[in-house]
């Protein structure tokens, strides 16, 4: 697996990243999806340099212009519900790309800290030999995206996957290392070294589906 960290370069990306974490910010609902709907699209398009590209040629009013465009058959997948607002920055960029939606969440059955992941639902075109981008804001354990993974291998297998992340811990980008196939790219904003005792990534920012959609139960 290729990762690409890319806040590791000073960018937009940095003010985008820091006020999703800032508490103060985050109680504006609104400016929360926004920013992470802004950080789709700077993932989206530094993740597009690596697409396949053929050229084609433009007629204008006054002319023609041949120029390389991305040909990839590409499938935007998110995990409900927290992977919504990512979901729409890269839609804004791969504009005619498919959508596919599955939901995983965590389960504690003992109700302590240990907790598995469930899988419940998935609406998806085929992915068999397409462009399919994994699309998850918080990788904190790697347990949520291991799960979807293989709950999404009878649909197809993918040319190429892309996960496209916000925030990760250390712990678990070493982790989905192990379960994903070579042909598979990580694009994240930022890496954090820590999780806690309940598997949140620290400094992190939260619950991303809480901070963009509400409480749930």
């Amino acid at each position: 697996m290729k990762i690409h960290h890319i806040s590791q370069e000073n960018s937009i990306l940095n003010k985008f990243l820091s006020e999703i974490r800032d508490v103060s910010v985050q109680k504006d609902a609104m400016r929360f999806r926004r920013n992470i709907e802004r950080i789709g699209e700077i993932l989206g398009y530094e993740l597009s340099k690596k697409l396949d590209f053929s050229s084609i040629t433009t007629t204008t009013p006054l002319g023609e212009k041949k120029k390389e465009i991305p040909v990839n058959d590409v499938v935007l997948c998110s995990i409900l519900r927290a992977g919504l607002p990512l979901h729409n920055g890269l839609l804004n960029y791969f504009d005619d790309a498919e959508n596919a939606f599955i939901s995983a969440y965590r389960h504690h059955p003992n109700n302590d800290e240990a907790f598995e992941i469930v899988v419940e639902y998935f609406a998806s075109p085929s992915i068999n030999d397409k462009t399919l981008l994994l699309i998850d804001p918080m990788l904190a354990t790697g347990k949520s995206l291991v799960a979807v993974h293989e709950a999404i291998k009878k649909y197809g297998s993918p040319k190429k996957i892309h996960i496209v992340s916000v925030i990760g811990s250390s712990d678990g980008v070493d982790y989905i290392k192990k379960y994903f196939p070579d042909n598979t790219d990580l694009w994240i904003a930022a890496i954090d070294e820590n999780l806690n005792e309940k598997g949140y990534i620290v400094p992190g920012l939260g619950d991303a589906g809480d901070l963009a959609f509400g409480v749930k139960m």
